[in-house]
């Protein structure tokens, strides 16, 4: 089932997450519909919280970017980054941020600890695109976005723009 993905200023979007405490049917049907969702959009990441579900999960899939018909979906539970190193900049958008995308620094190379989808605890490392996925979409589950972390002046700018949109939207219906 595809799930309706919140958009900003939606103020579910700024929860910080809390724990997966157990991996059950609910949240394999969770992933699924992410999933579905994700793919559908089409994205590369896809957080909880952007589906309005407050939990620690995160759905990852880089190889569609390269080729739509591959597949190889990531997921990760209660996601930590445990060490960080290097810097990278790069253009992001969001399946949360309308109409927007802009460069953003992230880390080049992190290590990660998570829980896989069996309940097995994985811990890898992480480099260039698919480390600014991960941190993207980590981001989400404490309530950031990625227009956090551009200037002001272009954050203003978004916020501009957004008011016509969202005005637009209104109008519409």
């Amino acid at each position: 089932m595809i799930l309706p993905i919140l958009k900003y200023p939606d103020k579910r979007l700024r929860r910080v997450s809390r724990p997966v405490n157990e991996i059950d049917d609910r949240i394999r049907k969770l992933v699924e519909d992410m999933a579905e969702t994700m793919y559908d959009a089409p994205g590369v990441g896809l957080a909880a919280p952007q589906v309005g579900e407050d939990i620690r999960l995160v759905l990852v899939d880089v190889a569609v970017r390269e080729d739509e018909n591959k597949r190889d979906l990531q997921v990760f539970i209660n996601p930590e980054i445990l060490a960080a190193e290097g810097e990278q900049v790069g253009e992001e958008g969001c399946l949360s941020v309308r109409d927007f995308s802009a460069p953003v620094s992230r880390a080049m190379k992190i290590k990660v600890r998570a829980t896989n989808l069996e309940g097995e605890t994985v811990e890898f490392e992480a480099e260039e695109f698919f480390a600014r996925v991960l941190q993207h979409e980590f981001d989400h589950l404490d309530g950031k976005l990625f227009i956090d972390r551009i200037s002001p002046l272009r954050r203003a700018m978004y916020k501009k723009k957004l008011k016509k949109i969202l005005a637009r939207e209104k109008k519409n219906g």
